[in-house]
């Protein structure tokens, strides 16, 4: 029986306030204006934070800018859920800034993928903060529609289970073991995760599921990542592993994503379930983090209990 002891924000309601924050890369107002239309079509109030739109090279404002957001958000009692507006690169840098005493204080869900998946990590280790693996505020229709919308609306705003099927038409579909485990996922991006070993922040995997996606990296450093889990002993005591989607990952080589996922993670003697839609790809569906979850590769899905009670 896996711990049920996470710490749980309270489901969105019609009127409450939700900061979009940008922890990571930068955007722009006009693309987020469809997220901020989505957000109030829900009946929520999305605030963009001061710095929402702060820009230092591929940074989204200096450390202390988003630093000074994310605690603005956690620390503001009328904010009821933190939005992150997209991913890229920066997440990292500012995590041990975040006043986790707020966190706790007055839990709120946070929501993003990507390099936001350090930010998980960070929320996971300091506060035991359940979080929402799903798009962001800067939403594009072309990739992620009606479905994806619904998803991630259901994520927060429901304590209702997270089911995802594995999808056919998903490059990583073939990536199978049977099997069926229980234990909590964790994860996100493999970029992320692997960049989180040796800080405080990377969890202890044993006896969990551990979620993995990417974008844009081609399968011999897909093969690195995983290779660095292993010999670390990351992937050691794991229950099993949920694929998401490995997004234009493909190179001039024969080998594949397919091929590197199946022989870096098929011989774990744990299951293994490619093919959800889970990630960077068209129509990513949203799920829970940190929470606990039934992987079925048998059967084919992925059923995660909510972030959010």
């Amino acid at each position: 029986m896996v711990p049920d002891d996470c710490l749980r924000p309270p489901a969105l309601r019609p009127g409450d306030a939700v900061m979009l924050v940008s922890p990571s890369g930068p955007t722009r107002p006009e693309r987020v204006a469809r997220g901020i239309e989505l957000l109030t079509g829900w009946g929520l109030r999305p605030v963009p934070a001061p710095n929402a739109y702060a820009r230092r090279g591929y940074l989204a404002g200096d450390d202390a800018l988003r630093a000074a957001d994310l605690n603005a958000a956690f620390a503001d009692p009328e904010i009821r859920g933190v939005i992150c507006t997209r991913g890229g690169y920066g997440a990292q840098r500012v995590v041990d800034l975040i006043d986790m005493a707020a966190v706790r204080r007055d839990p709120k869900v946070v929501a993003g993928f990507s390099d936001i998946t350090a930010l998980q990590f960070a929320l996971w280790r300091g506060a035991r903060l359940a979080g929402v693996h799903g798009p962001g505020a800067a939403w594009r229709d072309e990739r992620t529609p009606l479905r994806s919308a619904e998803s991630l609306h259901a994520a927060l705003t429901s304590a209702e289970p997270v089911t995802v099927a594995a999808v056919e038409a998903e490059e990583t579909y073939p990536v199978r073991v049977p099997g069926r485990a229980e234990g909590r996922l964790i994860g996100g991006n493999l970029c992320l995760i692997t960049a989180s070993i040796g800080t405080p922040d990377m969890p202890d995997l044993t006896g969990a599921i551990l979620l993995v996606e990417e974008v844009q990296e081609p399968p011999y450093k897909i093969d690195r990542m995983l290779t660095h889990l292993r010999r670390c002993g990351a992937l050691d005591g794991i229950a099993g592993v949920a694929v998401g989607q490995f997004t234009e990952c493909a190179d001039g080589w024969d080998t594949t994503v397919v091929d590197v996922l199946t022989d870096r993670l098929g011989d774990l003697g744990v299951p293994l379930l490619g093919g959800l839609p889970i990630g960077h790809g068209p129509a990513q569906l949203t799920v829970p983090v940190n929470t606990p979850a039934v992987l079925d590769a048998t059967t084919g899905t992925l059923t995660v209990t909510s972030a959010v009670r």
